[in-house]
């Protein structure tokens, strides 16, 4: 035999050495992994999946928490309170709910056990139950921050209207004739155009 034979004769040997050992490769990279090993790597991922969305819901909400408490622990905690979104509980003081037409927002008070709060909510349309009822306790929440000024600057509010039999309880309680209906004992809000 030639050189030349010698030469492709080893080099045949070679490449179907090489063709063994890569699919020999290519047949253990297609093998599934064991069991334990999958269930492993599951768990890993699903860990690492919930850490980052519980890292990203922490870090987004730090001024999204809501502190709920009444008109008189507000006004007790007013300085700590100051830049943070606050529901505040009370009931509106009766002949203090004032609209402004232009632009639009409602004003009034709300009290608890003898503290007041001036609350300004900047929208056109209030709750139906947002009405000064003469001698009934219109309880209402007001959600947002307080100002520099002092006042509470609503972003929603809430009112809770009792029920018919409290207000003919109140009416007669208070002299008035419930039989006029609820319209007679409504307060309509001051209106002021600047």
């Amino acid at each position: 035999m030639s050189k030349t034979d010698e030469e492709l004769a080893a080099a045949l040997k070679e490449a179907e050495a090489n063709q063994i050992s890569a699919e020999a490769v290519a047949g253990l990279s297609t093998k599934s992994p064991e069991p334990g090993k999958r269930n492993l790597g599951l768990l890993i991922g699903t860990v690492v999946i919930v850490g980052a969305v519980l890292t990203l819901v922490f870090l987004s909400g730090n001024n999204a928490a809501i502190y709920s408490m009444g008109v008189d622990d507000f006004m007790a905690k007013k300085a700590q309170m100051a830049t943070r979104n606050v529901r505040i509980d009370g009931k509106l003081v009766s002949g203090t709910l004032v609209k402004r037409t232009s632009p639009c927002e409602y004003r009034f008070q709300m009290e608890k056990n003898g503290s007041t709060l001036d609350v300004h909510y900047s929208q056109c349309v209030v709750p139906d139950t947002f009405r000064d009822v003469k001698g009934v306790a219109v309880m209402v929440t007001a959600e947002g921050k307080l100002t520099s000024d002092g006042y509470l600057a609503a972003s929603q509010i809430f009112a809770k209207c009792p029920s018919k039999y409290e207000m003919k309880q109140s009416a007669q309680a208070s002299g008035m004739d419930p039989s006029k209906g609820m319209d007679s004992m409504l307060i309509p809000p001051k209106v002021v155009n600047n």
